[in-house]
């Protein structure tokens, strides 16, 4: 079968956790799941294209242009929560004039499998993982199997929508994702460094427990050192790529495995830099190990400024852990960055101004400051479905909700204070001179500092203090002509 994949653009939403200004500079990222369900495919014998319609800029009718070319058998999507309705106008739109099955998966059909395909354009879905999902629906289609018998598929039969079970998967027999399908030369974040730049992820799942997270009480689901840094070298050789963001829920939950990693990176010496995100409670040992084996930032969730906030959440730290783990990370030379929360349960004035007083004491190199939101599948939402006795984001799926800020109960900040908080943390932390001058003396390029000056000025004078829909939305592109280039080459 010929499969055509997309990534669509999405606009910026009331409901996101990030301020629209920081969302626009966020980064250009690689659709790695796209790119793992490419690799799946192909290994079966199908024929694959990825459209990064997001990163190339193109319009729903340059897209289908190139499908026409391209003449799929079936199209597939990526369908997030807080992005779906973007999404499904794209589908609406391709799938009317080209008239073929429509396939999506995601993090949003765990949560809700049945409102997603419920729409018309929408034939098929993923459960869980594509693994083994897709080459048993693709056999489907080809009459060699029952769509009964397909795992982890959502479909329709006579007016009714079936979900078939999933089945577990190992992550470690994975194929690498298809990177050869994507523009590796256009992808950044806020703090990237070198280019090329790429994501990766090594294990799946976090055994923690925390309020607002939608991974909490997941099945930890590694992948061997040997593959983790086997990628990493294809990464090198074959794409060029200089710099990694390992984007792993914990990437250090498993010391012995991560030393491991280190020892077999070291061993291969490429010039090469990565980050990861990190609990708080790591020792010096690990830092060390990563630092020697290329690590240069670290994203660590420290959430507040405050034990009390700290323990409601349950992130099981302390105060005095945050502040002897980020002095040793700054101290080996790996750059610091914190997860904050605002509006956090508990969460006052007060306590918001102590959280970036924290955050200036602990001289972090990048700080982010998002809104406290209830998420699927995380503890808060289930808190506030059972409050309320309305699921916003079930209603939002079947288009029965508009964008807007979802209730904070948990807090006695309104949801414009927690706005207008959030501009005010950014603001606050990025305007010390002393920052302002460590910034540009650690800047390495200058498509780097243009990234960094051009974010900070649009903090300051066009972040709205109340957050607002942005139908015009476009994210950040530091590279225009390499994407011109790039829609002349496709």
């Amino acid at each position: 079968m010929r499969f055509a994949l997309i990534f669509n653009p999405f606009k910026y939403k009331v409901h996101e956790e990030n301020l629209r200004i920081v969302q626009k500079y966020f980064g250009m990222f690689p659709p790695l799941s796209l790119a793992w369900v490419a690799s799946i495919a192909r290994e079966a014998g199908h024929t694959v294209t990825i459209i990064d319609a997001r990163t190339l800029r193109l319009s729903k009718e340059e897209v289908l242009c190139r499908l026409k070319e391209f003449k799929p058998d079936i199209l597939g999507f990526m369908m997030t929560t807080y992005m779906f309705l973007d999404t499904l106008e794209w589908i609406k739109y391709l799938k009317k004039n080209l008239n073929v099955p429509v396939v999506v998966g995601g993090y949003n059909l765990r949560v809700y499998p049945k409102e997603s395909i419920s729409h018309l354009e929408i034939d098929f879905g993923v459960v869980e993982h594509a693994l083994d999902t897709i080459p048993q629906l693709f056999d489907a289609l080809e009459g060699k199997r029952r769509l009964e018998d397909v795992v982890g598929l959502v479909y329709k039969k006579n007016n009714e929508i079936i979900v078939n079970p999933p089945k577990p998967v190992v992550f470690e027999s994975f194929p690498f994702p298809a990177r050869d399908l994507l523009p590796n030369e256009l992808y950044a974040e806020f703090p990237t460094e070198r280019k090329n730049f790429t994501v990766m992820v090594t294990s799946l799942g976090c055994p923690r427990g925390c309020l607002f997270c939608e991974a909490g009480r997941t099945i930890y689901n590694p992948r061997k050192p040997e593959t983790v840094v086997k990628e990493i070298e294809d990464c090198y050789k074959k794409y060029n790529i200089r710099e990694i963001d390992i984007f792993d829920y914990d990437f250090t939950a498993d010391k012995k495995r991560v030393i491991e990693i280190c020892r077999l990176l070291k061993e291969k010496k490429l010039d090469l830099i990565w980050a990861c995100r990190s609990r708080i409670d790591i020792d010096k040992e690990i830092l060390k190990e990563m630092k020697e084996a290329g690590c240069r930032r670290i994203y660590y969730g420290i959430e507040s400024g405050v034990q009390e906030i700290l323990d409601i959440v349950n992130k099981g730290i302390t105060i005095k852990q945050i502040r002897e783990t980020i002095k040793i990370t700054k101290d080996l030379g790996i750059k610091a960055l914190g997860f904050f929360l605002i509006g956090a349960p508990k969460e006052t004035y007060k306590t918001v101004k102590q959280t970036v007083k924290f955050a200036k004491e602990l001289n972090l190199d990048y700080v982010q400051f998002s809104k406290c939101l209830a998420k699927p599948l995380t503890p808060l939402w289930r808190q506030l479905v059972e409050r309320t006795g309305k699921d916003y984001w079930r209603d939002w799926i079947l288009g029965k909700e508009i964008d807007r800020n979802l209730p904070r109960p948990w807090t006695e900040l309104t949801n414009e204070q927690i706005d207008r908080l959030a501009r005010w943390a950014y603001i606050s932390y990025h305007t010390r001179p002393s920052f302002l001058l460590r910034a540009v003396l650690n800047v390495r390029s200058f498509k780097e500092f243009k990234r960094k000056l051009f974010a900070y000025l649009d903090m300051l004078f066009s972040q709205e203090k109340v957050s607002c829909e942005d139908k015009n939305f476009v994210a950040y592109c530091e590279e225009p002509k390499k994407v011109i280039f790039y829609k002349r080459k496709i």
